[in-house]
């Protein structure tokens, strides 16, 4: 009975330090799945130093810059260049030729995290000759993370994996040619981010801002609940114009959303979908 009660009390100590981050800060996780929030402050209080969840609320409502620290745990900040490199394969080899229709192209990279994802569309991109006119809205809540992202500035341990990736991924040339490496550190070249836009966007509470040819939003649905989780491909089924492309993570699916009969499924291994026409 004791530990059922912990447990009670830890639930009602996260509903409110979520409720709490909402109106103190306008930061809504009231969507996300509660187990994942329930481990990320779990690793927060480590970090904090608190014992209690309502210790750390206490402490992120009244300081925030310890706010702005906990941020990066509850956005999850996981991601790598060309990561799953078959789906930047299947995006090369059937979905690029189909793009290509259009004049002028706009994607949106959806919880963009540090921006690994965003580069390597852009390295695809021109490699097919399709930078030059192509936009890129790279979006997220955390500022920290638009800011490493922006910046485009990546630990050179991760350079390897980066690079074997690419390959894969069908890279028509060496990963090194697009970055430059000093001081333990690769930066990416600058012209790469010309045609991208780093900008604050919340899937939980904003609405839609451009008409998308492509969007990729890849391992951030499994974050959600079902209820966020329908609001979001809403919001993608409504950028999205006819024919255009949603590419989700590996483990994430749209079937059993109401949005799920206005799409088709382009590539059901890579977990590419294709909105269809009235």
């Amino acid at each position: 009975m004791p530990h059922r009660k912990k447990i009670q009390i830890a639930e009602i100590e996260q509903r409110l330090i979520v409720d709490a981050i909402y109106y103190r800060y306008h930061y809504d996780f009231r969507g996300y799945a509660k187990s994942s929030i329930s481990r990320s402050l779990q690793a927060a209080l480590n970090h904090f130093n608190c014992n209690t969840i309502s210790q750390l609320q206490d402490r992120i409502l009244h300081h925030p810059n310890d706010f702005a620290e906990l941020l990066s745990y509850l956005t999850i900040q996981v991601s790598e260049m060309f990561r799953d490199p078959e789906y930047f394969l299947v995006l090369r080899n059937k979905v690029v030729p189909l793009l290509r229709t259009y004049p002028f192209l706009k994607i949106w990279v959806a919880g963009c995290s540090s921006g690994e994802e965003v580069y390597s569309l852009a390295i695809l991109l021109q490699e097919e000759d399709l930078l030059d006119r192509s936009i890129i809205y790279a979006t997220d809540i955390n500022p920290q993370a638009l800011k490493v992202a922006e910046q485009g500035v990546y630990n050179i341990d991760r350079a390897d994996s980066f690079s074997k990736n690419y390959l894969i991924s069908g890279g028509k040339k060496s990963l090194s040619d697009y970055y430059i490496s000093r001081y333990g550190k690769i930066s990416f070249d600058k012209s790469l981010r010309k045609n991208i836009v780093f900008a604050d966007h919340s899937l939980a509470t904003d609405s839609v801002f451009a008409e998308s040819q492509f969007i990729s939003c890849r391992n951030v649905l499994i974050y959600f609940d079902s209820v966020l989780q329908e609001r979001v491909v809403q919001l993608f089924s409504e950028s999205l114009c006819y024919r255009g492309f949603l590419g989700l993570g590996a483990r994430e699916s749209i079937r059993f959303t109401e949005q799920y009969n206005n799409f088709e499924e382009f590539s059901s291994k890579e977990k590419i979908y294709r909105k269809k026409v009235p």
